[in-house]
């Protein structure tokens, strides 16, 4: 009787994904004959680009306003700066994340700050900024990041070098590297997912699941269509709601362990911060996913784009190598300020991450009916994205040499300098501009600068042109596969950053 029961309700289900399909097949073929949402929906864009974010990048390139609209999607995508700044300040209350964005991702980030508007995100985003702020806060986050890879990460690839013909999937290792600092730095939690047997964690396993099934939501033409899928418990959504217990157990044992250890003021995790302003066990909860999904993903896509990028370039790998010993005449790196003067570094990360931002889009949803600053009209409830992606590859904003890794192009006599994020809103820009900016950039460039000075890195796959995976940043689908053999001859400090 139970097998039958569950065979009626398979095919109800099917009927009525038949029938959600049949409604958008029909809505697209007869209320929008245009080429972009035949194309979306049949995907046929992908006989001629590997990834979505390239299809996306040709048609916004191609558009007289760098801006276009997927019908079917309800969604209104551009590249234009212009219209970035109107969003992200100049008309910020008018384009919140919604209602509609908090429901795709709910499940997963809850009341997160990265998925609330109004007095939530307000809230939030004080208490995050007073504790971020504090050198004492920043000071811990540094010895952190130096014993990861003093005693962890350059070990484990010292090692891996002296093997022969071996073959090293670089992604994996920067997402363990960034799991360990992310879960050391906010909860006192030490996964050891970077020891040297490289270690399966259960955890990381179910976040990447979440984080891509949560997206794969927002790729549907309608969201009826996962909603069905979450209310009988099928299928994707069935996977969803099991790794997000798993986080969810997670996240509930850090807070415990948190609570278990008494007066938060004397341990130097961020969690245990926040802890001393509120005991909201669910709030707290979310804290927790927010800090893994900053933390961890973004800085782990960063870099390896970043060592895509320069493992093909020799020559910026010499200039990145020339600076720091100039810089330190030939002794480690002792403080902050120190690696602040590597302008050229500083360079080759905003660089690299114009080309692959981790977060390749953004979306808000217009509560009233609008105008952009290139004539395209928003009616309310539409879905607004700039795409960061795209507006990396913009000969309007960059020039002709767009698609050319460049990094002189952020120095002006030697010394970085950038123009309007709302150009390069890689750290979002205007009212929401990343809270984690600037440890992001000390992690990226304290990994660069190590690996770079211990070992030569070479793309094991060379012609492979990145592709995608979905999820909530980007990651590459086959890994960052390398060789990795160390530097000979070389009498190269060891850099270490402290806030002294």
């Amino acid at each position: 009787m139970a097998i039958e029961d569950a065979s009626i309700l398979m095919v109800f289900i099917l009927f009525i994904s038949f029938i959600c399909t049949f409604i958008i097949f029909y809505k697209t073929k007869v209320l929008c004959r245009c080429k972009i949402c035949h194309a979306y929906i049949t995907s046929s864009w992908s006989f001629e680009f590997d990834n979505l974010c390239d299809w996306y990048t040709h048609l916004l390139q191609n558009s007289p306003t760098k801006t276009i609209h997927i019908h079917v999607l309800h969604n209104t995508i551009t590249s234009d700066h212009q219209n970035v700044e109107y969003m992200l300040k100049t008309r910020f209350e008018n384009y919140p994340k919604g209602k509609g964005f908090s429901a795709i991702l709910g499940d997963f980030l809850g009341r997160g700050i990265f998925n609330v508007d109004g007095e939530y995100w307000r809230f939030q985003r004080k208490m995050a900024s007073l504790e971020l702020g504090k050198m004492s806060i920043k000071s811990h986050a540094y010895e952190v990041v130096n014993y990861e890879i003093d005693h962890r990460l350059i070990p484990l690839i010292s090692a891996f070098s002296r093997k022969e013909h071996g073959v090293l999937d670089f992604q994996d290792v920067f997402r363990r590297f960034s799991f360990d600092v992310i879960c050391k730095f906010s909860f006192g939690y030490d996964p050891k997912c970077l020891h040297e047997s490289l270690p399966m964690s259960e955890l990381a396993i179910a976040f990447d699941l979440a984080s891509q099934l949560s997206a794969q939501r927002a790729m549907t033409t309608s969201p009826l269509v996962w909603k069905i899928k979450r209310l009988f418990n099928v299928g994707s959504e069935k996977r969803l709601k099991e790794s997000i217990k798993m986080v969810n157990k997670f996240a509930q044992e850090v807070i415990r362990q948190r609570n278990k250890l008494g007066c938060c003021s004397n341990h130097e995790d961020l969690l245990s911060r926040f802890m001393d302003k509120t005991k909201d066990p669910i709030y707290l909860r979310d804290i927790v996913i927010s800090f893994l999904l900053a933390g961890r993903d973004t800085v782990a896509s960063s870099l390896t784009g970043l060592f895509w990028l320069l493992a093909q370039q020799p020559e910026v790998v010499a200039a990145i190598r020339a600076e720091a010993l100039m810089a330190t005449q030939h002794e480690s790196l002792t403080s902050l300020e120190q690696l602040h003067q590597l302008h050229y570094l500083q360079a080759v990360v905003y660089e690299g991450m114009r080309l692959f931002p981790p977060i390749q889009f953004n979306s808000k949803f217009c509560q009233l009916d609008d105008t952009l600053p290139d004539g395209t009209f928003i009616k309310k409830g539409t879905r607004v994205t700039y795409h960061s992606y795209a507006m990396g590859r913009m000969e309007t904003i960059w020039g002709p040499d767009c698609l050319v890794f460049k990094p002189e192009r952020w120095l002006k006599d030697g010394v970085f300098y950038q123009e309007t994020p709302f150009m390069y809103p890689v750290f979002q820009a205007g009212y929401r501009m990343c809270l984690g900016k600037e440890m992001a950039l000390v992690e990226l460039k304290s990994v660069i600068l190590s690996l770079l000075q211990r070992f030569d890195i070479e793309l094991a796959h060379p012609s492979r042109a990145p592709r995608f995976s979905p999820g909530l940043t980007a990651t590459f689908r086959d890994g960052l596969p390398v060789r990795v053999s160390e530097r000979r001859g070389q009498t190269l400090p060891k850099p270490h950053v402290s806030t002294s």
